[in-house]
């Protein structure tokens, strides 16, 4: 047998003097539906028809005798928020309202209701009544005596008319909200689109594009009315050091705090922005002498003096100042920038933390930075940068255990540019990602060119800037430069700053593993400058460090360095790492780190970095001197995923 129809619940309201008339209401509209549904059912099966799908309604019939006690129920059934989807209404009901008044009070509660007129008189101008209600498309009207077809069919009709009206209704209403909703949110992001167009995003100071317009308006104002002005260039003093050690967060909750303290400095003519970075530009406006500007940038460098505690580090930090005036220094809001820049350039080469106002000539060094910088853009392009090699030495026996790559610029004009110029260069302007790539990428096929050669195979080494490290596709740049020279991935090493492990050590370490796993060789390089905690240094799955140079450098004339030296030495072997010492220039230092116990060592006490070719020539020559090296000399892996014994 199959399952009944759904059922649907309408409320129907008979407004009607006369009690027999509910009952016969009720037994149309109310009768017996189960027996008819199954009777329906029943015969269905027997001619093999499937049941409908559409749900039957039922009606739940309530009944007034008059209009007042009619219209009082319609409020109450909206108070319990049940309305009626339709009501059958008597046209006379003395002594109360009649049909007509008991219709325009119910329509004035619940216009939504469907009406039927019950009527046995033919005395009425029906044209006339239903223009009267003004709701023709809500009424019908029938004659009594009625058929129970006629009520059954208006009370379906109606009933699903007003239970689709009400569901278009619902439907429009969502769709206000939605797009009421909506058009407020793109009213709030066009808001916030217009301040983001303006305002730099982490400080809120206004940015570049408002500091231009600012700028412009101050030198229209001034040229109109024949005061002054300043431009103060502020650059924060060693903040790279800031992201290396305390990381990103660390750094923007600096700037945000120098933005503060900077933005308290100002008056109320003044404006201060973020150029970008860990630089400010400060517009001091309407300046009755000269020596205002110097004051208040003094109280700008006061402001900064007091220490920031991020991550329970008190820091100290300290800016270098640049000024220059209005209309003495430039008249345009390009110069007086211009200059601005080369007096902070200059006081930063003057010691940082300190105000330089612009003189005649102090934009030359500017101007030879961004020279410099532009031929850097296509150098990469150009091929003129190139390779060379350090030897790795064993103290104890002089043989090549392997080699560092080290960038040189060969300039067209210039010659060899130190790496010390172009490096922290490439690193302000982004260039140093493609250049780290071209150095791991070159380092490879030499050493497997090398290799190809019939030289010993020997590990090459190459550092990673900070920047590098975080790439998110570090990875996968090694492993294709390692595939294209066909080199296996124990003949490279990379050699990462402790300050750039440091930044985020848990990040770090999870690069690590992965280099490690690859089979690539880490080294920390410049260690005991930065601010390595022991417990991470126990993580790391590394396998060497290498002694900064300055530790080197006094290593003889100092005690206390060489005690330093003497103490790395133990740790790295206690942890079982190999060590490196950089910077070796006289054979003192080298017996020293003999006594002491060190690894490797490389400068100039054996060999500078030299070209590729030239290398080669003082592997072989050496191999003639000190006999080729046996493979296992080749120092191997030590890191902590290498020595870690297999699972039972």
């Amino acid at each position: 047998m199959p399952s009944h129809p759904l059922r649907i619940t309408r409320r129907v309201l008979v407004v009607d003097d006369n009690a027999a008339i509910h009952e016969d209401f009720r037994k149309i509209l109310g009768g017996n539906t189960e027996s008819s549904a199954e009777l329906l059912a029943a015969e269905r099966l027997l001619l093999g028809e499937a049941a409908p799908g559409v749900a039957r309604p039922a009606f739940e019939i309530d009944t007034a005798l008059q209009g007042q006690e009619g219209v009082a129920r319609v409020r109450r059934a909206l108070e319990e928020e049940r309305p009626y989807s339709m009501a059958f209404i008597d046209m006379r009901m003395p002594p109360g309202w009649d049909g007509l008044e008991t219709i325009l009070r119910l329509w004035e509660l619940d216009p939504h209701v469907q009406v039927v007129i019950c009527s046995a008189h033919s005395d009425y101008d029906w044209t006339e009544v239903v223009a009267r209600l003004d709701h023709s498309d809500k009424l019908l009207v029938i004659k009594k005596p009625f058929e129970p077809i006629e009520v059954l069919q208006c009370a379906n009709a109606l009933t699903r008319k007003w239970d689709n009206e009400r569901t278009l209704r619902r439907q429009v209403e969502h769709l206000e909200h939605v797009v009421e909703a909506r058009t407020q949110g793109l009213e709030a992001a066009n808001k916030q689109l217009r301040h983001l167009a303006s305002h730099d995003a982490l400080t809120g100071l206004p940015n570049r594009v408002l500091l231009d317009d600012r700028l412009s308006q101050a030198v229209a104002h001034a040229e109109q009315d024949g005061h002054s002005f300043g431009v103060a260039m502020f650059d924060l003093d060693r903040f790279k050091v800031v992201n290396d050690s305390l990381g990103h967060r660390a750094g923007d909750a600096l700037i945000k705090e120098v933005a503060h303290r900077l933005a308290g400095v100002a008056r109320g003519t003044d404006t201060v922005g973020r150029l970008g970075g860990d630089e400010f530009l400060f517009i001091m406006d309407r300046l009755a002498k000269h020596e205002d500007v110097e004051h208040i940038a003094r109280r700008a460098v006061k402001a900064l003096e007091l220490p920031i505690r991020l991550d329970g580090v008190d820091l100290h930090t300290s800016a270098s100042i640049g000024i220059a005036m209005f209309p003495a220094d430039g008249k345009s809001a390009e110069a007086l920038i211009a200059n601005a820049d080369a007096a902070m350039y200059c006081a930063k080469q003057r010691g940082r933390n300190n105000i330089q106002c612009y003189a005649e000539g102090m934009n030359s060094a500017t101007q030879e930075r961004v020279k410099l910088e532009s031929d850097l853009h296509q150098a990469l392009s150009l091929k003129q940068l190139e390779l060379h090699y350090q030897p790795k030495v064993d103290t104890k026996t002089g043989l090549i255990h392997g080699v560092e790559a080290l960038a040189r610029w060969r300039h067209p004009q210039r010659g060899l540019v130190p790496p010390g110029e172009f490096i922290p260069l490439a690193e302000s302007c982004g260039l140093i990602d493609g250049i780290g790539e071209w150095v791991v990428r070159e380092s490879c096929r030499q050493a497997r060119a090398w290799q190809l050669e019939g030289l010993p195979p020997l590990r090459v080494a190459v550092n990673l800037s900070a920047f590098q490290f975080r790439q998110g596709n570090l990875l996968q740049m090694i492993r294709e430069a390692l595939q294209a020279a066909q080199l296996e991935p124990r003949f490279l090493e990379v050699e990462i700053t402790e300050s750039a492990l440091m930044s985020d050590p848990e990040e770090s370490v999870t690069i690590l593993e992965q280099l490690s796993r690859m089979g690539v060789v880490v080294s920390v390089d410049d260690f005991g400058t930065g601010y390595s905690s022991m417990s991470y240094l126990r993580r790391f799955p590394i396998d060497k460090l290498k002694i900064d140079r300055g530790f080197i450098a006094e290593l003889i004339s100092r005690a206390d360095d060489a005690s330093i030296v003497r103490a790395i030495v133990s740790l790295a072997h206690s942890l079982r790492l190999k060590v490196v010492a950089e910077g070796v220039e006289t054979s003192e230092q080298l017996n020293v780190l003999r006594s002491i116990g060190c690894d490797q060592y490389q400068g100039f006490c054996f060999s500078p970095a030299v070209p590729a070719a030239q290398f080669a020539a003082l592997l072989r020559e050496s191999q003639q001197k000190t006999g080729p090296a046996p493979d296992s000399a080749l120092d191997r892996t030590y890191s902590k995923l290498a020595y870690r014994p297999p699972r039972a």
